[in-house]
């Protein structure tokens, strides 16, 4: 499921030009029109009574597509002067990246909003690309460690769409209580295995070479103590995050060599499929766990990735509202964000599309009603911890691939290939 965790890549020298949408692969999925001549403020700015029209980047598929043209409608109806155009961008994080790059470096004033990955907007600060959202959206509406996700400089350039934390799915037929220790998951993975001769795997979890393996050796890494500090990687507990990684499959046999080419789809497909007693995932596998067709129905947990504390932890890896710095619809754009925020159009998404709502208000009896199972997510992102927010991340994402790759094809050893992706982490730290 690529929303979440976008196939990332090293960086590309990019022709500053004026790119058309036809040029960029781009598709105007809803259609507003301009009406009148604007009202423009002082530096060019549009202001917000004028009737205007502002285009919102997204590569939303499937149900968030259709939830993201529903809260369109809402607030076109509620802001009748401002109509907006919702551009598709490519269905690959990858491909979605570089064609709103491409736009940036032409200095374009559109797009006007975009949701981007949150492994996007630093980079996107540091060029002056996005603007500060403080003055627009309280911090304090987010779930605790929300806010965080998006903060760059000690400002806030990306508000989170939408809460996603990946924790661990689990068999609660054969799992009576969850593991609370790495150790303990390997024992309870190896049990399941014994009782049920169903079973494929003790253990699901994405390990192609893209970031959802990234995001997944983060929660190892918080799982052992460690975490990813570019200045700071070689250390004890990120080595015993990476050596437990490659035991899964070669010591403990809980996980499968294929594992190593598994993306979420897979992890998904084989949890729900009663393959798999334990599973890495994200939140939206919780609707389709109760789903027709599961054979997990009523047999299916949520908690965050188990760690030598006992408390436990989550990766935060999701999408975020950014503004363009050069927009001359600043005043739209940032009531259209603030109209995504509201805990009515966060309800309304996350019943439709399973997305979590990012903001604290929108968790209310309304919600659990319609989706129950909202009701584990607030557990799990209790211990999130947000990917590391860099203007460097994507190469540093890319080393760290390359690092787990090597590791999981036995290229490497979990101590040299740690201290050769140290070296190069050391150099992307500032």
């Amino acid at each position: 499921m690529d929303r979440t965790k976008p196939s990332l890549r090293r960086r590309l020298a990019l022709p500053a030009i004026a790119l058309s949408i036809a040029s960029m692969g781009l598709s105007a999925v809803g259609a507003g029109s301009a009406t009148a001549a604007p009202d423009r403020t002082a530096m060019g700015q549009i202001s917000l009574n004028a009737k205007q029209t502002i285009s919102f980047f997204t590569a939303a598929l499937g149900s968030e597509l259709q939830a993201t043209k529903a809260e369109i409608a809402s607030f076109e109806k509620a802001c009748p002067q401002i109509a907006v155009d919702l551009v598709q961008l490519p269905s690959t994080s990858n491909d979605a990246y570089q064609s709103v790059t491409h736009y940036f470096i032409a200095g374009s004033s559109t797009p006007d909003v975009i949701d981007a990955d949150t492994a996007w907007p630093a980079s996107f600060a540091r060029a002056d690309w996005i603007l500060p959202l403080n003055k627009y959206v309280p911090t304090s509406i987010f779930l605790p460690r929300g806010a965080a996700a998006g903060t760059y400089d000690g400002k806030l350039y990306a508000a989170l769409f939408y809460f996603n934390a990946e924790g661990l799915y689990y068999r609660t037929d054969l799992v009576k209580v969850p593991p609370k220790t790495p150790q303990q998951l390997v024992t309870d993975a190896q049990a399941a295995l014994k009782e049920d001769p169903n079973l494929k795997e003790g253990l699901a979890f994405e390990g192609s070479k893209y970031e959802g393996f990234v995001t997944v050796f983060i929660d190892f890494m918080g799982a052992f103590g460690g975490g990813l500090n570019p200045a700071n990687f070689d250390t004890a507990a990120n080595l015993q995050a990476l050596e437990f990684l490659h035991d899964t499959v070669y010591t403990y046999h809980i996980a499968p060599q294929a594992v190593t080419g598994w993306t979420e789809q897979n992890v998904q497909e084989a949890f729900t499929s009663g393959q798999a007693a334990f599973a890495t995932n994200w939140p939206y596998v919780e609707s389709l766990v109760g789903a027709k067709g599961s054979a997990v129905v009523g047999k299916a947990g949520y908690v965050p990735f188990p760690s030598v504390s006992g408390d436990g932890v989550a990766t935060v890896a999701s999408d975020a509202l950014v503004i363009n710095a050069r927009s001359t619809h600043v005043a739209a754009d940032a009531a259209f964000v603030k109209w995504l925020l509201q805990p009515a159009q966060q309800i309304a998404r996350a019943i439709t599309s399973g997305d979590p709502p990012s903001v604290s208000a929108a968790y209310t009896s309304a919600l659990f009603a319609k989706a129950p199972y909202f009701r584990a997510d607030l557990a799990v992102f209790k211990t999130g911890v947000p990917r590391l927010v860099s203007a460097n991340y994507l190469q540093i994402s890319s080393d760290i691939q390359d690092m787990l790759s090597s590791v999981m094809a036995n290229q490497a050893s979990p101590a040299q290939a740690l201290k050769t992706t140290a070296q190069q982490l050391a150099k992307l730290a500032s």
